[in-house]
């Protein structure tokens, strides 16, 4: 999961992939990054936080880092939050760039309407409940979509 600095909204997208592939019984590894490396090391914005908790989510242990592109090599799949981020992951990556394994998340939800997902942080709390819903549709259609290729293992 990237977004521009790792800091609101794919520290939501890590949190909540990663509850729902653990309750589906999916040994996944989620992480998030950034583009930009302006928060590295910080913990998720505190309404990004309180958001999550909200929602029965703890992602107060996260931290900021910046997307590199050895996270081509470490992922099947890269979920950007947003198109700018899509063109920032191209930048870094160079030739190492695959676009078979990068996609904006909610084309999970919303399939070929390339949407992206507000950046709320620079808004109120409210902003921070919509990405949080956004995000958690385009979740549950992960789950379904590749939980079924894999099968459960037990807790």
């Amino acid at each position: 999961m990237v977004c521009l600095g790792n800091i609101c909204r794919s520290p939501l997208a890590e949190g909540i992939l990663r509850e729902k592939a653990r309750a589906a019984g999916l040994d996944w590894k989620v992480d998030s990054a950034g583009t930009n490396g302006y928060h590295t090391g910080e913990a998720p914005h505190r309404l990004s936080q309180k958001v999550a908790r909200h929602n029965g989510i703890d992602i107060s242990h996260q931290r900021a880092r910046q997307f590199t592109v050895a996270d081509f090599q470490r992922f099947d799949k890269i979920y950007a939050l947003a198109g700018d981020v899509v063109d920032d992951i191209r930048r870094i990556s160079g030739k190492q760039f695959d676009p078979k394994k990068v996609d904006l998340l909610m084309n999970e939800a919303h399939p070929g309407k390339d949407e992206d997902v507000p950046d709320p942080w620079y808004g109120p709390e409210p902003g921070y409940h919509e990405v949080y819903a956004m995000i958690d549709a385009a979740t549950d259609k992960i789950i379904a979509k590749y939980s079924a290729k894999e099968p459960a293992k037990n807790p």
